[in-house]
């Protein structure tokens, strides 16, 4: 649970998505066997650790949904609200933070692409995080980040404290 005058994001890059069909559009390529995994493995995560969203603000694209679904399918506390936004497919950081904005739920959970995402999550702590893995934000790679706000329109970026960073144990296999 988030405390009262605070917001936290769940800032989520999607799982390992599947190459094997090259003609398949991008918007429409579903996770890898590696992917599913990964994210029932970030569900239990967050459930493991209080972290349930209140409100779900995901790409449209097939693998972000997907890699939702299988976050969800973990024992967390909350069914949130969901919400598939086009604009969050291969979003810049700027438009993260107007979809951000337009959140009510104290704890909000965000999947996305990257670049975006991993510029998005660099800009949002107010110490720099130094870690090879945050700097690469591969899939799966989750930030928990919580800011001093009462509104979702009140945060800037360089404003967070690091809650956590996670990453997938299976990436390497």
């Amino acid at each position: 649970m988030t405390p009262s005058g605070y917001r936290r994001l769940i800032l989520t890059r999607h799982a390992k998505s599947s190459w094997d069909d090259p003609l398949m559009a991008d918007i429409d390529r579903p996770l890898n066997a590696r992917g599913h995994a990964a994210a029932r493995e970030l569900g239990d995560f967050l459930a493991s650790r209080g972290y349930d969203p209140e409100e779900v603000l995901c790409s449209s694209a097939r693998r972000t949904r997907e890699t939702w679904d299988e976050v969800a399918r973990a024992a967390l506390e909350t069914r949130p609200e969901l919400r598939y936004l086009p604009e969050l497919y291969h979003a810049t950081p700027e438009a993260m933070m107007a979809a951000l904005a337009q959140a009510s739920a104290p704890t909000v959970m965000m999947i996305g692409h990257n670049p975006g995402i991993a510029e998005f999550a660099a800009r949002l702590p107010a110490k720099p995080i130094y870690s090879g893995d945050f700097r690469k934000y591969p899939t799966c790679a989750t930030l928990i980040v919580e800011f001093q706000a009462e509104d979702w329109r009140e945060v800037t970026v360089g404003s967070g404290a690091m809650l956590e960073f996670f990453t997938p144990s299976n990436r390497g296999r």
